[in-house]
This record gives C-alpha cells, structure tokens and sequence, in this order.
C-alpha cells in the first residue's frame, strides 16, 4: 500500500510516531501540502490522510489509485464525500478525537473574559502594578462564575463535555 500523509505537522508536531501507520506500507509523510503540490504529491497514493488539504471532485478524478482517505479531523467538510462514494473511495475521520481540548479550550476561553487575563498580565508587564497606589490591583470588575449559568449551543461530544467540566 501507498500511504500518503498530506499535512503531517497538524496532527503530529513531532511528538508521536509514524511507526503503525508505516507499518501497513509505504508511507510518505509531508508536513504541509499546498494546493498547488497535492496532486504531484497524492497522484500514486492508495490511502491518503489529510487534516486541512481539501480533496474535492477534481483532484479525486486525477487520483486514480486511490482505495481510501483517512481525515485526520472529526469532520468531512474538506472532502468531496459523495463523489468519493459514487468512486468507491472509502472515507473515514476521527470523531472525538479533540472532544477533551475543545472543551477545555471553552473553560480557558471563559476565565480569560472573566479574569482580563491578557489585559492583566500585559499591564504588569508595563509596570502599572508596581505603580499603582491601591494593594489591591485590577484594571476594572472582574466577573464571578458563581451563580452564572453556562448557555451551551449544541449538546454533541464536545457540549456534553463542557457540560461535565461545567458540573464539576
């Protein structure tokens, strides 16, 4: 099998290991793929994995050996799945696979705002704490999360996940 990574460095940086995958064939791994490199780069893969490059109707029709593309996202917007199917192209992603970062991500999101954390630490670095009169240093309220309610739209992986954190 030809394997074929298109944009290795966004799901992995260099902190994981290629090996399982290299062990199914031929892998090649490339850490960005612009457009105008992808069907040079794809034109003899069998199995394609992507995270951001987009695979759409006309680079399908130039890859004819592709059998399969693994996204390495949790979603198929980027690929032309239909066509895939009308092509026998199997096409997979990987749900969940950021479900416990996206919703923690919503956590760090929400004590920034609430805290000014960024207006604060940009402030001290300019000296503004140290020169301030009062002990008590702050540019302004700052927001309380008790007894706030937390609106979560959608109630998918990554709602039911912020909801947990939330209860907890």
């Amino acid at each position: 099998m030809n394997i074929v990574i298109l944009d290795g460095h966004t799901a992995n940086p260099g902190d994981l290991s290629w090996e399982p995958i290299e062990a199914l064939g031929s892998l090649t791994v490339y850490p960005r793929t612009s457009p105008y490199e992808l069907i040079d780069r794809a034109k003899n893969a069998q199995i394609l994995l992507t995270n951001k490059v987009p695979i759409g109707k006309d680079i399908l029709d130039i890859l004819t050996n592709l059998k399969y593309i693994g996204v390495l996202a949790t979603g198929y917007s980027i690929i032309d799945t239909s066509y895939c199917k009308q092509l026998g192209i199997g096409v997979t992603n990987i749900p969940g696979y950021s479900t416990d970062f996206v919703a923690q991500h919503v956590f760090a999101f929400l004590l920034h705002h609430c805290n000014r954390i960024a207006q604060h630490s940009l402030s001290v670095a300019q000296g503004e704490w140290y020169n301030q009169l009062d002990f008590s240093y702050t540019l302004g309220t700052l927001t309380e999360l008790k007894h706030k309610t937390l609106g979560i739209v959608g109630f998918g992986d990554i709602g039911q996940q912020v909801a947990r954190i939330a209860l907890a």
